[in-house]
């Protein structure tokens, strides 16, 4: 019984969640790249297909969701329409109303998915009804809830930037490493400003800082995999020696504050932004966007000199440094050994 609870539990909060967070990413975020790029060289095209690409985010949501689930095509293909009706409803929010809307709906039209003479009639009404009028229903609720519990993270954050610095940089940081979606967290929260940068902070220290203290074992390819990949290629690592996780995590708790405190860095950019770190320089572009959108907006004066050092110490330089050395002493005491951190790249 337990068991069977267990897979269903990682099928819809770790399977659903990470495809979901791809399908933000080959959307809204990947849509925000090219319309910034754009905006930026005075190529209109390009911020024209970038809007298309961030206008389809509720449709790409649902239908990753849908593939992590298994739905047959019938469904997959009608969850765009369940997709669109929740985030849009969901408002900031909106993530979160299509993860939980998106599940229901696919699962809805699994049930009824080639059982009966009109499949093609059927099938896609039960979906896109039932998502639909759940959209209609919770949507708003739901996201207003999610909007919430992101502007309250946000405004402890203005208020105790120390602490909080510390407390989002290491959870989102280990929710990057973890198999779950720290992207979806963040875009579901609509989590920016000092809060998503200390995000940005944490999840850079994770994937910077495993990166490099496993540079003897890993070499090169090793370096590129988890910079701008995923260091969640170390959890199986991490399973077998916990303590490996204790130089990155201990970095993120340094970087995150010092971000909120000194630098004052803000992910002013697409939430989704925040939960991506170094993977593919999207925490940085992220970063960029909203320093533009603030100079559009006329928040910003101008992105200084310090904006770039802050940009570069807190996301490359420091997190290498704190982690390397914190990984030395580790590794005198014996906690941590070569082959520990050995990946398969």
């Amino acid at each position: 019984m337990w068991q069977t609870v267990k897979s269903y539990l990682r099928l819809y909060f770790v399977d659903a969640m990470s495809a979901m967070a791809q399908g933000l990413f080959a959307s809204l975020l990947i849509g925000t790249i090219i319309s910034t790029i754009g905006t930026q060289f005075g190529i209109p095209l390009l911020t024209e297909i970038g809007d298309f690409a961030k206008a389809m985010a509720g449709p790409a949501m649902a239908i990753a969701i849908g593939y992590a689930l298994k739905a047959p095509p019938l469904v997959l293909f009608s969850l765009a329409a369940v997709g669109s009706a929740s985030n849009t409803l969901g408002g900031e929010g909106g993530p979160l109303a299509v993860l939980l809307i998106a599940i229901i709906a696919a699962e809805l039209g699994k049930l009824v998915s080639k059982k009966t003479p009109v499949d093609i009639l059927v099938t896609p009404s039960v979906t896109i009804l039932s998502g639909a009028l759940l959209a209609y229903l919770c949507a708003p609720a739901i996201g207003a809830a999610a909007a919430s519990l992101g502007q309250l993270i946000m405004w402890a954050t203005e208020l105790q930037p120390f602490f909080m610095g510390i407390f989002v940089s290491v959870l989102v940081g280990v929710a990057l490493t973890l198999p779950i979606s720290s992207a979806a967290i963040c875009a579901a929260l609509g989590l920016t400003g000092l809060a998503g940068g200390a995000a940005v902070a944490g999840c850079c220290a994770q994937m910077i800082g495993f990166a490099v203290i496993s540079f003897r074992e890993n070499r090169w390819g090793g370096l590129m995999a988890q910079g701008i990949g995923t260091s969640m290629l170390q959890v199986s690592n991490i399973v077998k020696n916990p303590r490996i996780w204790i130089a990155p995590t201990l970095a993120s708790a340094i970087t995150g504050p010092l971000a909120t405190c000194v630098f004052k860095l803000q992910m002013n950019g697409a939430p989704i932004s925040s939960g991506m770190g170094t993977c593919g320089l999207v925490g940085q572009i992220g970063v960029y966007s909203g320093w533009v959108s603030d100079i559009a907006a006329g928040a910003k004066a101008a992105i200084t000199p310090m904006d770039w050092i802050g940009l570069l110490l807190l996301c490359f330089i420091l997190p290498a440094l704190l982690s390397w050395v914190i990984n030395l002493g580790l590794r005198k005491l014996g906690w941590v050994k070569d082959g520990d951190m050995k990946l398969d790249v």
